[in-house]
């Protein structure tokens, strides 16, 4: 059996897409991206390969096209503990098109991403709004993604698909941006998602209670159709005298499943000379678990519904990151205006409150005594960009 990699994707490949945002007005120079990431932990390998091109046609319309292909193997501890195996490979395809419209820019996009047992499709749109003198700006967004939802019910390496069913996903964002002084920008973005179809995660199952010498035996999860988050985020940069700049930001989240989220993070951005841009950031990150969550049920079909999903369980994680972007070609050579590299790396570290470090099927101890499960890992991103 094989796990998708839609399900144990970490948190932070949705910040790796290398998504551009426009802003109103004035859009942004034309460039090519090359980018690579790693992500090693928790048991998984996962790899990035990215490649984007930016092409402005006038001073009002641009295009932006993107190839994306990650590709992960291993076994995270809850694919461990139902005996299975990891290895998948996604391919993204997206493209985006802008346009300036006096202070209003509008956005329209379409993504298709595909595994082998895993298609979704999103088409998105949004638009930035400049008002009273630039000082505000106000931003709308829209996007409808359709999933194909499959299970392998062969191995990682002779795949056998079975397509089980149909999820759909919409998402509303409003945003904010105020400059209050010459100094200081805040911020603050609502995020609501509705999501309906099939949700629950067909490589996962739940534990319960059995006589067993093993202490437990393994069933179905069984997930609600239907879930509706919502997401408030604020933020606050102050740029400082000597040419650097601090950022505060919070975010809470919220959904129908009964889990809550809160997330504290602090920047730092340091340039040098003009050649250099030094960053860093502190992240932290707590959730409590799902309502119908549980590591060990006290009997086969306890409830309706039943899940035992890392992802939903209680736990928290701090990130500490650092970044380091260098100007190779400050004044430009023949077609190019600019060229900059970025290494980007950050340290993780995961704890789980109910979540059990159960490796192996059947190796649960006698004594009845499990530890938490947690685990650090690793984030290495490296990209080029070279804009014309």
């Amino acid at each position: 059996m094989s796990t998708p990699l839609h399900a144990l994707r970490p948190i932070f490949l949705a910040g790796v897409l290398l998504a551009r945002a426009a802003g109103a007005d004035v859009l942004p120079d034309n460039r090519a991206d090359l980018f690579y990431s790693r992500y090693s932990g928790g048991g998984m390998d996962i790899q990035g390969y990215s490649a984007l091109v930016r092409e402005k046609f006038s001073d009002t319309f641009a295009a932006e096209a993107s190839y994306f292909v990650d590709k992960v193997s291993g076994a995270s501890i809850d694919a461990l503990s139902s005996a299975s195996v990891i290895k998948d490979e996604r391919q993204q395809k997206s493209l985006t098109v802008n346009w300036v419209h006096g202070k209003t820019t509008y956005t329209v996009g379409f993504t298709e991403s595909r595994e082998r047992d895993y298609i979704s499709y999103t088409p998105h749109f949004s638009l930035s709004q400049d008002m009273f003198g630039d000082l505000t700006t106000l931003t709308l967004g829209y996007s409808r993604t359709r999933d194909i939802v499959g299970e392998n019910e062969g191995t990682a390496f002779a795949p056998n698909v079975v397509w089980l069913g149909h999820a759909e996903s919409r998402a509303y964002d409003l945003g904010l941006s105020q400059i209050l002084t010459r100094n200081l920008i805040a911020g603050i973005t609502l995020d609501v998602i509705t999501d309906d179809g099939y949700l629950a995660n067909p490589y996962r199952q739940v534990r319960y209670r059995d006589p067993d010498p093993s202490g437990f035996a393994l069933g179905s999860q069984a997930y609600p159709n239907t879930r509706t988050s919502t997401a408030v985020e604020g933020r606050l940069k102050y740029y400082l005298p000597y040419r650097a700049a601090a950022s505060l930001i919070y975010r809470y989240y919220r959904d129908t499943w009964g889990i809550d989220g809160k997330t504290t993070e602090i920047d730092y951005t340091q340039p040098f000379s003009n050649l250099w841009i030094l960053e860093g950031r502190v992240r932290y990150y707590s959730q409590g678990h799902a309502n119908f969550y549980s590591d060990l049920f006290p009997y086969a079909d306890y409830q309706n519904f039943e899940a035992r999903d890392q992802e939903l369980a209680a736990q928290t994680n701090t990130t500490i990151g650092a970044k380091a972007t260098y100007a190779f070609l400050p004044d430009g050579w023949k077609l190019f205006k600019r060229g900059t590299a970025t290494l980007d790396l950050s340290k993780i570290t995961f704890k789980y409150k109910d979540f059990d470090d159960v490796p192996n099927f059947g190796s649960y101890p006698s004594s009845g005594v499990i530890g938490r499960y947690q685990f650090n890992a690793t984030i290495y991103q490296v990209y080029m960009s070279m804009f014309f």
